[in-house]
């Protein structure tokens, strides 16, 4: 990415040494946005290993660890990486844990289901400030249950529960923070007796948590990280604010560019490997007319391969497109016959990207790219 000269700026101005704050993070795409706001004042670890599955990964011991140690904690949310809920809920975590898809203010929709995705994701437009989620700016719970929280959402539970100079509960007896990382508590991540997942699957039911795919939720996030960062070292807090103001320029001026990309797609019918491009159909109008695998984990059968190449045929769909960690033998079942042009291989979360400060846009690009040409022929 070539950073605008106020980026770059911001970036390059000296920073006060970390208060060796830890920072974790879950994706690839969660990483970038932090490193966009971290610039030289430090690096975060990363948990998801290069070309790993981001619906389903299993953390080293050293990973683990890593976790428990780290003072803050970003990820994207249960929806998305249920692995991630389940190293949550069974360390003990003594850091603060924010989960990005409970911002306010986000533009948050559901999942398409079935062939015809098309346009109609308004039906499920959740951007509403998340007023019934009682969410505040740092993307905190607030629990109704009569608990205080200071001006950062933070829980001052006076049930003999420990709490430091910021007010984040360190519950040696089960972690019983709230879902947005202030919690560890097993029946909020749907866990067993055993602390198994009720759910092995990414599910594609409900809220769609790949939201990075919209830019406007990106910005909020810059900005939510900023704040969060400011907190735990506040010796560097105008640094990370100004990277953060910096980067949402950058990721504005990204918009324009990939809407520009996208422009002569129009409306012509796409197909996608599973259901991971509402958030880019809804901001940037794209059709896509259909997906091969229903879910993450689902394994498309024979019959379905079957009716959506019968479907893709009747609809002039004129692209199809592989995706990192899927096999490609399903792409050449569904084309067979039909004329329909295979596109690049998408990376939807960037996880074959170098990562760093570069891997978000690269990945927004990439996929802007791949579509436009397909499209053109």
């Amino acid at each position: 990415m070539r950073y605008s000269l106020a980026l770059a700026c911001a970036m390059m101005a000296t920073p006060i040494a970390a208060q060796d704050v830890k920072v974790v993070t879950d994706l690839s795409v969660t990483h970038s946005l932090v490193s966009m706001v971290m610039g030289d004042v430090g690096q975060a670890d990363l948990l998801l290993d290069r070309g790993g599955d981001p619906h389903s990964f299993q953390l080293r011991p050293s990973q683990a660890r890593a976790l428990s140690e780290a003072d803050l904690i970003f990820w994207i949310g249960e929806e998305l990486t249920p692995w991630m809920a389940r190293a949550l809920s069974g360390i003990e975590a003594q850091g603060e844990v924010v989960t990005l898809i409970n911002a306010e203010g986000l533009h948050l929709q559901d999942f398409a289901h079935g062939h015809d995705h098309g346009h109609g994701h308004d039906d499920h437009d959740h951007s509403d400030d998340h007023d019934d989620h009682g969410h505040d700016d740092h993307g905190h719970s607030h629990d109704d249950e009569g608990h205080g929280h200071d001006e950062h959402g933070h829980s001052h539970e006076d049930e003999g529960h420990g709490h430091d100079d910021h007010g984040h509960s360190h519950d040696d007896e089960g972690h019983e923070h709230d879902e947005h990382g202030h919690s560890h508590d097993d029946e909020g991540h749907g866990h067993d007796d055993h602390g198994h997942s009720h759910d092995e699957g990414h599910s594609h039911d409900g809220l769609d948590p790949h939201a990075w795919m919209n830019t406007g939720n990106v910005e909020i996030w810059l900005d939510l990280i900023a704040e969060e960062l400011a907190e735990h070292d506040p010796d560097n807090a105008e640094t990370y604010r100004a990277n953060a103001e910096a980067a949402r320029a950058e990721i504005a001026d990204l918009a324009t560019e990939i809407s520009a990309i996208l422009q002569p797609a129009g409306a012509a019918p796409l197909v996608m490997f599973h259901d991971a491009y509402g958030y880019i159909v809804e901001q940037f109008g794209i059709n896509v007319a259909g997906t091969i695998a229903l879910g993450d984990a689902a394994t498309p059968g024979a019959q379905r391969l079957s009716e959506l190449r019968a479907d893709l045929q009747a609809d002039g769909a004129v692209c199809i497109f592989p995706e990192v960690n899927h096999s490609s033998r399903y792409i050449d079942v569904v084309v067979e016959g039909t004329g329909v042009r295979v596109g690049a291989e998408l990376d939807p979360a960037g996880v074959m990207l170098e990562p760093g400060a570069d891997l978000y846009p690269t990945l927004m690009r990439n996929m802007a790219q791949a579509i436009a040409d397909c499209v053109a022929g």
